[in-house]
């Protein structure tokens, strides 16, 4: 049988909630190593053919504007929004 969920054998252990220093340490790079090369995508893209600047362009879209959802209309609506 296991312990008890919530229960350990080091009663001295990491708090819940608490980042291991791993992760934290992990964190702490990658956000430096995308901080730099956000700074260099200006120069970067400069030299990129057409081709390539407008597929990347698709590729980061999605992270500045949100996708479009069509709406459709459901039983029950109004077919007509004139005001009367």
């Amino acid at each position: 049988m296991g312990l008890q969920k919530g229960r350990t054998n080091n009663p001295h252990g990491r708090p819940a909630g608490v980042p291991n220093k791993m992760t934290k340490e992990l964190r702490k790079i990658l956000k430096l190593f995308v901080s730099n090369e956000l700074k260099r995508l200006p120069n970067r893209i400069r030299f990129l053919k057409k081709k390539e600047r407008i597929e990347l362009l698709i590729k980061l879209l999605p992270y500045v504007l949100p996708k479009v959802e069509s709406v459709t209309h459901t039983s029950g609506e109004p077919l007509d929004l004139s005001i009367m």
